[in-house]
């Protein structure tokens, strides 16, 4: 990421997230990646995780449980519309998972580019609530914000339930 924003003509930031990157090999050289575009590291049915920065090891365990698609977001600004099309119409259900404020953070964007898009889909958004947080572990701190495997799962696993939540279908607004 960093190599990818010193490639860009303009003003770019990168976030290094405290604690290490689990499952990340340490590269050799500096790679850059195509600006805005999201990949896929999973395929499940019907939930989609859309997992912004740190937030893509819990997803990946929780999918594990859940059968959900993961996708590793990498781009705030931009957002990959395309990527975000195709999952809205392969599933029933999105949820954007981020180490932020929910409250204008990543799951915000995601959430107004699907209006533009005229998609229409239920999303979860998941990140910092607007309040206080004590202090604690990196681990303990995630978890009291749901934002770990367990905290993913359990908030997913009662939304479908709620919701009876079965196929995808157009999901085009009228």
């Amino acid at each position: 990421m960093l190599s990818t924003g010193f490639q860009i003509e303009g003003p770019a930031a990168v976030r290094y997230p405290r604690g290490v990157g689990p499952g990340v090999a340490v590269q050799t050289s500096l790679e850059t990646l195509p600006i805005g575009k999201a990949e896929q590291r999973r395929s499940g049915k019907r939930v989609a995780l859309l997992a912004f920065g740190s937030m893509l090891a819990p997803a990946i365990e929780a999918a594990e449980t859940l059968d959900a698609t993961v996708i590793n977001m990498r781009f705030v600004k931009p957002l990959d519309s395309q990527m975000l099309a195709r999952v809205a119409a392969e599933h029933v259900l999105l949820v954007t998972i981020e180490e932020n404020a929910v409250a204008g953070g990543a799951g915000s964007a995601v959430n107004e580019c699907l209006a533009t898009l005229q998609l229409q889909i239920p999303v979860i958004n998941m990140g910092l609530p607007d309040r206080f947080i004590e202090h604690g572990t990196h681990a303990e701190l995630l978890a009291g914000c749901g934002l770990d495997c367990a905290g993913i799962i359990a908030k997913v696993s009662e939304y479908l339930q709620q919701h009876n939540c079965a196929s995808p279908r157009s999901r085009l607004i009228s």
